[in-house]
């Protein structure tokens, strides 16, 4: 970026610069801020990290979010990456980079604040005097959500499961899905999401906005972060935002909408869980998936799960041991032309199947 010091003297347009609660960014600086959106029991600030981009030559604005839930890592070293290791002299347009939002919830490595237990991502666009979450959503929804124009919220599974690297949208609005298919995942799974959620909170503001979820949490998965950040350059060249990139096609995609086949296969008896597939397999219908036995190993107790229809293994359990009705496996289905895709993708990557891996963020 632009040393501002060696600026031009005449005063910058004010429909170029971002602003928040207590300071501005001009156009072609750069800011790390740590804001305050709440205090711990001693009455110390709690702060989150944030860095504006703001680039040289006028543009959209974008955030990219990441640790809603504080146990998932993997989002915020692809915040980090685009942030501080890219090149943004060619940047048209800003980046506001929340790499880390539930600070709380980071520290202690818990997927929820540890303040009653409430869910960051439940909690938006939040509200003044309300409650402790609600409080800080409001504070980051008002100063770093509102001013941008759409965005990119990472997440991973929760913890005992793992995703395939997937893009959640409401796909019914069709500025949402242009964010969605620039993202250039496989797979795609529509819906609005849930109440609360800064996804749907954002986009019914009107800044349209995605989820990405990637891995497992308390993790760093390199080649999913590598995946998520070919994605995030392609949403910035669909939008200009890097104007001499191009936007990526990764080859195959499926959306799933709410009437299509998507289920999670939940086990129908008790005990330990012998994984037979992994996330990001294509599975025929009436493979086993997995086999669920007790203790003892006896073959009259053992419970074969079999694929209910032909699909692909989109979030697949990983803590071995499961009640009666715990979720083993999200399975969705493909429609005949991206099966038959998919298909000669895995031809091509006979005999293994890394390279797939990679494409796929499975």
């Amino acid at each position: 970026m632009s040393d501002p010091s060696s600026s031009s003297t005449e005063p910058p347009d004010e429909s170029d610069v971002f602003t928040y609660n207590g300071g501005r960014v001009d156009p072609g600086e750069s800011a790390n801020i740590r804001y305050g959106i709440s205090e711990t029991y001693l009455g110390d600030p709690v702060r989150i990290p944030v860095t504006v981009v703001n680039g040289e030559r006028p543009g959209p604005t974008v955030f990219l979010s990441a640790a809603a839930h504080g146990d998932e890592l993997n989002g915020i070293e692809v915040v980090r990456e685009v942030a501080h290791d890219w090149d943004h002299s060619i940047l048209h347009g800003t980046l506001v980079c929340l790499p880390v939002m539930n600070v709380p919830g980071f520290l202690a490595q818990e997927r929820y604040l540890p303040i009653y237990d409430r869910d960051l991502n439940r909690s938006f666009p939040g509200r003044e005097g309300s409650t402790s979450a609600r409080r800080m959503a409001h504070r980051i929804f008002t100063n770093f959500i509102e001013p941008c124009d759409f965005g990119l919220d990472f997440h991973t599974s929760t913890r005992g499961r793992t995703n395939m690297l997937h893009v959640r949208a409401n796909m019914d609005d069709s500025a949402v899905a242009r964010v969605a298919n620039a993202f250039s995942s496989n797979v795609i799974i529509g819906g609005e999401g849930p109440s609360g959620t800064l996804r749907r909170e954002a986009t019914d503001a009107g800044i349209p906005t995605i989820t990405i979820e990637m891995g497992k949490a308390h993790r760093f998965q390199r080649a999913l972060i590598d995946r998520a950040l070919t994605g995030v350059a392609s949403v910035l060249a669909e939008f200009g935002l890097h104007r001499d990139s191009a936007v990526y096609w990764p080859g195959w995609r499926t959306v799933i909408d709410d009437a299509d086949e998507k289920t999670w296969l939940r086990a129908d008896a008790g005990g330990i869980v012998d994984m037979k597939r992994g996330r990001g397999e294509l599975v025929r219908e009436g493979e086993v998936i997995c086999a669920i036995t007790n203790p003892f190993k006896e073959d009259d107790d053992i419970v074969t799960v079999e694929a209910p229809f032909t699909g692909l293994i989109v979030g697949v359990l990983e803590n071995p041991v499961v009640y009666p009705g715990n979720p083993l496996c999200h399975l969705v289905g493909l429609e005949d032309d991206t099966l038959h895709a998919l298909e000669r993708e895995l031809r091509d990557d006979e005999p293994g199947s890394r390279s797939l891996s990679r494409r796929t963020g499975a």
